[in-house]
């Protein structure tokens, strides 16, 4: 447990002192008028109470990925720990917070058009391309992993197709709809649900005394599981994906102050 706590208290110093450092760097400037102010047009650039730009970004981050990669990365042992925390800290939420407060700064608009702005046209149209093929492979990982989940908790004749025709009406209402319509309703309360879910279980670990192996170098090297570079493919939600710079975008158009980048796209 000595190490589990350790690991909790680190990924919380890491965003004080880590990421009030990266925010030194990054030059946030809470005078500044947001494109959520500036570019405000009631669809997609529109201010969101700070928890709520929080709750989404936290739920846009903390999804499907990071809790399966995190549960498949146990095979790994005490480096999983290791790898979860400090690329959490050093990797994730500074590529998280960058993307963010980058598309903040240039109007809101998304990483290919950002890229295009300062490595040509060219690299604009592979993103472009590159962003498309992620966003589909990830689409219908998370269509058909939930609509899976929901199948088995469900009646029989509410099977995996039904939800996933459900889950994909959804998809196309997020996206048509304005942000406070569906996603600035619906996200903070998933968010609120994951964050008791976590909670809950880590009450749990500790009321009812489950053994968490320590990080001792006797089990740092798991016979037959090479960690390079299974672990961090395998991990790659739980500390970074890069995946997430598409997303950080909807955020970037909703946040009303520079200052509030720390704690939303870092934080989340």
């Amino acid at each position: 447990m000595v190490s589990f706590f350790s690991c909790l208290a680190l990924l919380i110093i890491g965003y004080f002192v880590y990421g009030k450092f990266v925010e030194k760097i990054f030059g946030a400037d809470g005078n500044k008028t947001t494109p959520a102010i500036r570019l405000e047009d009631g669809v997609d650039y529109m201010p969101l109470p700070v928890w709520k730009a929080f709750l989404i970004q936290f739920l846009n981050i903390a999804g499907l990925g990071p809790i399966f990669g995190a549960i498949a990365g146990a095979l790994w042992g005490p480096a999983a720990f290791l790898w979860i925390v400090f690329g959490s800290i050093f990797a994730g939420g500074v590529h998280d917070y960058f993307s963010g407060m980058l598309s903040l700064r240039h109007d809101g608009a998304s990483i290919p058009e950002v890229v295009g702005k300062y490595l040509g046209n060219g690299f604009k149209q592979f993103m472009r391309a590159f962003s498309v093929v992620l966003l589909v492979l990830v689409g219908v990982v998370f269509l058909t992993g939930p609509a899976g989940l929901l199948a088995g908790i469900t009646p029989k004749a509410l099977d995996k197709t039904f939800w996933i025709y459900v889950i994909f009406i959804y998809y196309i209402l997020a996206t048509m709809l304005p942000i406070d319509k569906l996603i600035g309703k619906i996200y903070p309360v998933f968010g609120i649900c994951l964050l008791i879910m976590a909670f809950g279980v880590g009450g749990g670990i500790i009321v009812e005394g489950y053994h968490i192996p320590e990080i001792v170098l006797q089990n740092l090297h798991p016979d037959g599981l090479p960690i390079w570079p299974l672990m961090f493919v395998t991990i790659a939600c739980g500390a970074i994906s890069g995946f997430h710079s598409t997303q950080s975008p909807i955020i970037a158009r909703c946040i009303t102050n520079e200052k509030q980048g720390r704690f939303v796209f870092y934080g989340a």
